[in-house]
């Protein structure tokens, strides 16, 4: 008992008793020694001083007084919402009268009002109904509907129902009393079964009367509608031509408004589509399809029939119940007659057919049938033998007439048996040549060139594509690992056979242009296989012209097959790039051909010509600068001239000033020159000049020269927008102005000529040569001294006005950022010490709750353990 009283009197003792308590920010009497004073030594004219005389901490206390003041309370109300705003229109207003100040407030609260009310009004003069009915009459729920009766009196209840349903026993029974009962007072009233019978009654009774009353309705109206049509065709009449015009023109155009909705309303509504499928399954589901195709071609090629297949019944078992059994047909007839007869024409017809079937079957029986017999026959005539050679040839005329009406029935059943296959076979035989003369619909990737020759050769362009299409789709890469590899050899199998067709005698170029599109389609699934085999291919085409030139000092261009490798580049592969690993090559092997090749022939010429526009291919885009080409197409001009006009200019190689090749393109024959027409100048006519006529390569050097023309132009066009276009095309210009001879030439041949002069000379000069660019002349050294200004560091040194002003305000920039720096560190220092507070605050209420709680524990304890000793005591 002591001990919890002492814990008790210790937890008890007021905090009074210690005695006041001083407050933390209570004034302190300020100590002079502490008084800090700023002295100058001089006092200078303008300059103020601040804080000449302070104490210490007293600029601190009134900062952190302020922060209290605003900081401190905007961070106890951060999370509070409680603030009231004064939103009445015009309140804290002067200048608004308090006459217009309320007119205002009640326009608005109208306003707002009227909004809410009116939402989903459309228009208050227009009243809306519902199949011609009032929506506000509807909604008072007066028609109310009897399930018993479907007529036109809906909505209406008889008062003896309502009375039944709603107005109870008694009320019934003294509303049914009639006038006519009450005079017979003395009558026994009826009971409450005998009423509801004679009310159902009734109720049938109206019911029955109402459906006839409707039957007659229908069946005047239809009279009427009859009586009217007759009448009709008397009534009627045609009004005058004028007057429908009239009308037609009185009635209003609809509105495009109109059109677009009644064209909605015609629209097809959106339906989903299904998933986008991969290319893998894209690839499974043609593969499927070309199986399947090819597995019908081959059982058409055998002859085997799958409709008879399907209808062969299967082998039943003795065992078996039955229980799945099925009609192979269906024998029901359908019952139709014609001209009052029945038709029984189709049953005729199946009846034929299926006679016709069992004839067929039949004589397939009496083949077997007669192999049969013609075996046994055979074995019988052997074992006949046997006998006769074991008997000692006895009964030798009965052997020989059986061995003679033996061979004759033989030969009769063989004459049978080759009259049937005979007929079978010429059944089969037209759909056997079909799908013989069909292409498989599958076909495995040849592994070598000569297998894909041989796949190729004797078939149409056609079906050389379609074969190449059903290899790619039935060897697709997704389907199996090693279709990738088997179709990169593809490319390069295709692409030796486009060379092999390019140096026939004969080129097939159209068949060349055909098949541009599987190897473009290759190209797209394997580019780095197709680059690799095009650039091989460049590569052995560079080599072999080197050794050419190494060996024989000159060198020719080469055949058709490397220039339309040279084409294919150019549709595979983009030509516009900077840089590219397949056509970087390949145009370098083009300007080696024009600079390196000599040309002596007519058909180098016209190769020649053909890189030329190949060049122009390439850099249609990119109008990249080739030199070579310039200077292929002077060269031309060159060789088209007399010798003694070709002079005056330079011509650099593979051209030379004098030679006999000079005059290559010299037309002199007058009748050649006026028969001459325009035409584009093929490919394949390199391979043909040499047994062309004199007449048709003089067209051909026109053709050439006027191709030439058309090239200086597209050329002028192209590089129109370089700096040096006017120095670069100036020989060109010389050799067309000064020494063709332009009247010589067909009239056609001069529009050619003049075009492209035309092209020429209307460029604009936009562009100066470039030139070296000026410098200043550097000085000779002299021995003068250099003055230097020596910058005293510390002070600020002078300058303009303008300077002065831009210093100063970098200086204050940089003052007043550091002080926001400063007293934002400031603020976020006291804000943390004022959480830390918070938490202090909160963790000591916590403590002295704890204590409380453990001492009034204890207390209880102490008391719990007296009442126990005074009992044991007791």
């Amino acid at each position: 008992m002591g001990k919890a009283a002492k814990r008790k009197k210790k937890v008890s003792v007021p905090s009074t008793a210690k005695g006041p308590v001083k407050s933390a920010m209570a004034v302190v009497k300020s100590n002079p020694f502490e008084v800090k004073v700023n002295r100058q030594k001089f006092d200078i004219l303008g300059r103020k001083t601040k804080n000449d005389v302070g104490l210490p901490g007293v600029s601190r206390s009134k900062a952190i007084k302020k922060r209290n003041q605003t900081l401190l309370k905007e961070y106890k109300e951060r999370e509070k919402t409680n603030v009231f705003k004064d939103k009445r229109f015009g309140e804290y207003n002067t200048k608004i009268t308090p006459e217009e100040k309320m007119i205002r407030r009640f326009t608005l609260e109208r306003q707002q009002n009227y909004g809410k009310k009116n939402i989903y009004n459309l228009n208050e003069d227009e009243e809306l109904t519902h199949y011609g009915q009032s929506l506000a009459e509807i909604e008072k729920l007066n028609d109310i509907v009897d399930s018993d009766s479907d007529t036109e009196e809906r909505g209406t209840l008889s008062a003896e129902l309502t009375a039944a349903h709603f107005g109870g026993g008694g009320g019934l029974l003294r509303r049914k009393v009639s006038s006519e009962q009450q005079d017979e007072e003395e009558e026994k009233p009826k009971s409450r079964k005998e009423l509801i019978e004679e009310m159902i009654a009734k109720s049938k009774q109206e019911k029955q009367e109402r459906q006839t009353r409707r039957e007659s309705a229908l069946e005047l109206t239809e009279k009427l509608d009859k009586d009217w049509k007759e009448i009709q065709s008397l009534i009627a009449r045609k009004a005058p031509k004028s007057e429908r015009k009239d009308k037609e023109a009185e009635k209003p155009k609809p509105d495009e408004y109109d059109m677009i909705v009644r064209e909605l309303g015609f629209e097809m509504k959106a339906k989903p589509s299904e998933r986008l499928k991969t290319e893998e399954e894209l690839a499974k589901e043609e593969q499927a399809r070309l199986q399947k195709l090819e597995a019908d071609r081959l059982r058409r090629m055998r002859g085997i029939d799958e409709e008879a297949n399907q209808k062969r019944p299967s082998h039943m078992s003795a065992d078996d119940l039955a229980d799945g059994f099925i009609l192979d047909k269906d024998d029901r007839r359908l019952l139709s007659y014609k001209d009052g007869k029945i038709n029984i024409e189709n049953e005729e017809e199946k009846g034929e057919e299926g006679e016709e079937e069992e004839e067929e079957g039949e004589e397939e029986g009496e083949e077997g049938d007669n192999e049969n017999e013609e075996e046994s026959q055979e074995e019988s005539a052997s074992e006949d033998e046997e006998d006769d050679a074991a008997d000692g040839h006895s009964d030798l005329e009965s052997d020989l007439e059986s061995e003679g009406e033996a061979a004759e029935n033989k030969e009769e059943n063989k004459h049978k048996a080759n009259e049937n296959e005979s007929q079978n076979v010429e059944k089969l035989d037209p759909k056997r040549e079909a799908a013989k003369s069909e292409l498989p619909y599958t076909f495995a990737v040849p592994e070598s060139y000569e297998t894909f020759k041989s796949l190729l050769a004797g078939r149409t362009i056609e079906q050389q594509l379609i074969i190449l299409e059903r290899i790619q789709k039935c060897n697709h890469p997704s389907l199996a690992v090693g279709n990738k590899a088997k179709l990169e050899k593809l490319f390069g199998f295709l692409l030796e056979y486009i060379g092999e067709l390019a140096t026939l005698d004969l080129p097939e170029l159209r068949t060349i242009d055909k098949l541009v599109l599987p190897l473009y389609n290759l190209c797209q699934m394997f580019p780095e296989a197709a680059s690799d085999t095009i650039r091989f291919i460049l590569r052995d085409a560079a080599h072999d012209l080197e050794e050419v030139i190494e060996v024989k000092g000159r060198a020719t261009l080469p055949g058709l097959d490397t220039l339309i490798y040279l084409k294919i580049v150019s549709l595979l592969f983009p030509t516009s790039d900077f840089w590219h690993p397949v056509v970087t090559p390949a145009f370098m092997y083009m300007s080696q051909l024009l600079t390196k090749c000599r040309i002596t022939t007519l058909q180098d010429v016209i190769k020649g010509l053909f890189i030329c526009c190949l060049f122009l291919e390439y850099v249609s885009l990119s109008r990249r600068f080739v030199p070579e080409l310039i200077n292929f197409l002077l060269g031309i001009l060159h060789i088209s001239l007399p010798k003694s006009q070709a002079q005056g200019y330079t011509v650099v190689h593979p051209f030379t000033p004098v030679g006999k090749n000079l005059e290559l393109l010299l037309v002199c024959d007058k009748e050649d020159l006026k028969s001459w027409e325009k035409q584009n100048v093929p490919l394949s006519i390199v391979t043909r000049l040499k047994e062309a006529s004199r007449t048709e390569i003089n067209h051909t050097r026109l053709s050439c020269l006027a191709l030439c023309f058309d090239l200086i132009k597209k050329c002028s066009a192209l590089y129109e927008s370089l700096p040096s276009f006017h120095e670069i095309m100036h020989p060109v210009r010389i050799v067309l102005t000064q020494h063709i001879p332009v009247n010589e030439y067909p009239e056609k041949m001069q529009e050619w000529y003049h075009s492209a002069l035309k092209e020429l000379e209307n460029k604009v000069k936009h562009y100066t040569p470039l030139i070296c660019e000026k410098k200043k002349p550097v000085p000779l050294k002299q021995y003068t001294p250099k003055i230097v200004k020596v910058l005293e560091f510390g002070r600020k040194q002078a300058g303009s006005k303008k300077e002065q002003e831009r210093k100063q305000l970098i200086q204050r920039h940089k003052r007043e950022l550091k002080g926001a720096i400063r007293e934002i560190r400031k603020d976020n220092q006291y804000l943390a010490r004022m959480q830390l507070s918070e938490i202090m605050d909160r963790d000591a209420a916590r403590k002295r709750k704890v204590k409380e709680l453990l001492g009034s524990l204890a207390t209880q304890e102490g008391e719990w353990k007296a009442m126990k000793r005074k009992k044991w005591k007791n």
